[in-house]
């Protein structure tokens, strides 16, 4: 009997950190959600080009309800600027998607069999310079504007009916960098009669939501290219050709370059920056000297330092790898310190200054709660949290849950040695005692 209630006590523990596992995995895999547009519902007049904006008053037939939901997801993190703009910040194998969840049966909003969804077969947008068309059972329109200011709408016709239907895609997915701004366009219609069924005419009623946000991207990096090989440059690296700059698309950084070269001076050769400017996608720089490149990230405030060196100077290019100051290294070769083809300084005495090829300098992140940057977001509107590492937490409660189980099995198996050892065998004439 200790043995089977040993058994039917690990059976449960067993099954108990499978629901644990279980649930803890659905949890880790959960998105962040963040919601857009909720108190932005305006009573756009009718037949105005959806041009006013006036507020939905308890005498407006969508009073005390809303047809839907907008929500952003696939995001690494969100952080609102000054004037209020959300902004998204993406890293790589993120696709940031908008989606909207329809609440409403359409032919019946409000549960109302008064109140539809019409089809607005004259609808115009004043703002957003949409023709007049049909814009049938509601009309979503995105606007994205790139780094150079140049915008592209793109109009989503009969947007309701479509997601109504179970088979209609109505996402709009992998949002590129880029200013946003979306509006939804729908009338509502009901009747100004109903006999019996039968009505007449309808009054109708043109209602807007509308709302924008940003998407960057969450990285600091910059790439340098070889002019002639096309080979990309690390940190450190040196090229008689000159390199040319890559952001990889990542067009919102700021980036400025500083050019060193060496002079003659009283003290022999010396530093002397020859310019400190802003710098851009594609630029290319072939003349000799060292270059120094920051990338700041204005979203998160991270920035990154490469150093790169042109030419053949050997001083220079020890300088680029090493990060030894020009004076320092003057006074190494002059002691008879060699400079490898690497730009490792190898002195006389002591060991080689190794290169740091390859290795970018990193300055640590600001915090973007301060203000300077932006207030990162950590409310209600983003339902759930991201976290860069989503198993870790999970792995500690499963852990936990594992270790006190087993420490639960080995008490009980301890206790249950313990009580058989303690308790004496009765002799009967089976085991070979004498027959009393």
């Amino acid at each position: 009997m200790k043995i089977r209630s040993l058994v039917q006590l690990t059976t449960v523990f067993l099954l108990s950190l499978v629901t644990v596992i279980a649930s803890v995995a659905q949890a880790s895999t959960e998105k962040p959600e963040y919601r857009l547009g909720q108190d932005s519902l305006v009573n756009a007049g009718h037949d105005t080009g959806y041009s006013k904006s006036d507020p939905v008053n308890k005498n407006d037939i969508h009073w005390g309800w809303q047809l839907g939901r907008f929500y952003v997801t696939d995001f690494t993190r969100a952080i609102q600027e000054d004037d209020g703009t959300v902004v998204f910040l993406k890293n790589v194998g993120d696709e940031i998607t908008l989606w909207f969840d329809l609440e409403q049966d359409i032919d019946r909003l409000n549960d109302d069999d008064q109140l539809s969804i019409a089809e607005d077969k004259n609808g115009w947008d004043q703002h957003f310079q949409v023709s007049q068309q049909n814009f049938g059972r509601g009309m979503l329109i995105v606007k994205h504007t790139d780094y150079t200011n140049n915008s592209q709408t793109t109009e989503y016709r009969d947007f309701l009916a479509a997601k109504a239907s179970t088979s209609a895609v109505t996402t709009v997915e992998v949002f590129e960098e880029g200013d946003y701004e979306v509006a939804l366009d729908y009338e509502i219609r009901k009747p100004w009669a109903n006999v019996f069924g039968w009505k007449p005419r309808y009054n109708h009623h043109n209602y807007q939501i509308s709302f924008k946000f940003a998407v960057r991207n969450g990285n600091s990096m910059v790439f340098p290219f070889d002019v002639k090989t096309g080979a990309e440059l690390t940190n450190a690296s040196a090229t008689t050709n000159g390199f040319r700059l890559d952001l990889a698309k990542s067009r919102y950084l700021d980036i400025d370059i500083k050019r060193e070269v060496l002079n003659e001076s009283g003290d022999g050769l010396a530093e002397d920056t020859r310019f400190n400017k802003p710098a851009k996608d594609g630029s290319e720089y072939t003349d000799e000297g060292t270059y120094t490149i920051t990338v700041r990230n204005r979203y998160t405030g991270q920035e990154t330092l490469k150093t790169i060196y042109v030419g053949s100077d050997d001083v220079l290019k020890a300088h680029a790898a090493t990060g030894e100051s020009i004076p320092t290294i003057n006074e190494m070769i002059a002691e008879g310190a060699t400079i490898a083809a690497d730009g490792s300084i190898i002195p006389v005495r002591g060991p080689t200054i190794e290169s740091d090829l390859g290795e970018a300098s990193e300055i640590e992140e600001i915090d973007t709660a301060s203000g300077e940057i932006g207030t990162e977001l950590n409310s209600n509107d983003q339902r759930t949290v991201n976290s860069d590492t989503p198993w870790s937490s999970a792995r500690n409660v499963v852990s936990i849950v594992a270790g006190t189980g087993v420490l639960i099995l080995l008490i009980a198996m301890s206790n249950s040695l313990a009580k058989r050892r303690r308790t004496p065998r009765s002799v009967s004439p089976v085991d070979g005692g004498e027959d009393l």
